[in-house]
């Protein structure tokens, strides 16, 4: 039986921490229904000003749910605070005492502080990226993952994939078939990227810069053009933009384009009636077999999916 603590700090997700609770009761339910046993021995414990709480003996694992934080501000002040500094400390404790530890948005955090995702790859909630990416510079993060299990730690993306997280943890400690009965038993779908849901604008916007480099594509996003074009529109080397995007979006200047592009032509197939391969030229691709590709392997998704 696997032991697990999960580590509730106050101001957390209701959802990330009911979303916990659930996916292992599930696992322990689907288990027993098929005669065997639970595989999951479940505590909580409570991180606030009171006191340490230790975890108890011989814990697996130790699974964060999501801060209620929304803003870098109010994320920085949160880590800062007391509670979060102590839960960090146990996190390095627990680390060091081999549990393996899973937290999703802006827990991941938490991780990142302790040192223990240095060297690994993580992934964290979408519009936080970027901070988490010049915070921690030596972790390999994979913004467009709504889960990163590097075991003995695993990370989650935004909000709700605490439960694509959960059912990684399930598989991992009780097997892919549990997992997959409890994906089934929840009517959960499978999703493998955060892309879909990323809002670009929101993220160029953080730098004046780059939000006027959206603007600027978003203008000639029917006409072929370079990143040497688009760099010298901002009075900027190539370089010194590439480092500028990665800064703020977590992208590449090529994948910040097409991003645009892909955004754009979603538009077109939701509100209008336009054949494909006229989408395809009003966002700069030459054919729609271009858009179809470029689109499938950003959203995971067609446009007939998008269109339907």
């Amino acid at each position: 039986m696997t032991r697990i603590a999960v580590l509730e700090l106050p101001g957390r997700m209701a959802s990330s921490a009911a979303i916990t609770h659930d996916v292992l009761a599930t696992a322990n339910r689907v288990s027993l229904a098929a005669g065997r046993p639970a595989p999951f021995e479940v505590s909580t414990i409570v991180c606030d000003d009171a006191k340490n709480r230790p975890l108890p003996p011989r814990t697996d694992l130790v699974i964060v749910p999501g801060l209620g934080v929304d803003t870098e501000e109010a994320l920085l002040a949160r880590i800062a605070a007391p509670d979060c500094r102590r839960a960090i400390r146990l996190l390095a404790n627990a680390a060091r005492a081999g549990s393996a530890i899973a937290a999703s948005c802006a827990s991941t955090f938490l991780l990142a502080e302790a040192g223990l995702l240095d060297g690994r790859r993580a992934t964290t909630t979408w519009w936080f990226a970027p901070l988490f990416a010049r915070r921690y510079p030596d972790v390999t993060l994979l913004t467009d993952q709504i889960v990163v299990a590097d075991w003995p730690m695993a990370t989650g993306g935004a909000a709700m994939a605490q439960m694509d997280l959960m059912l990684a943890v399930v598989a991992r400690f009780a097997g892919p078939g549990l997992a997959r009965a409890c994906a089934s038993y929840l009517l959960l779908d499978g999703r493998t990227s955060q892309a879909p849901y990323m809002a670009i604008t929101y993220l160029a916007g953080q730098d004046p810069a780059i939000a006027k480099a959206e603007s600027w594509v978003r203008r000639n996003v029917a006409r072929d053009f370079d990143i040497e074009e688009l760099a010298k529109a901002m009075a900027m080397t190539p370089r010194t933009f590439a480092r500028r995007v990665a800064a703020t979006c977590g992208l590449s200047p090529i994948r910040f384009v097409r991003r645009i592009r892909i955004e754009t032509a979603r538009f077109l197939l939701e509100t209008t009636k336009l054949p494909v391969e006229e989408i395809a030229r009003r966002v700069g691709y030459a054919d729609a077999s271009t858009l179809r590709r470029l689109m499938r392997g950003d959203t995971q998704r067609t446009p007939a999916d998008f269109r339907r």
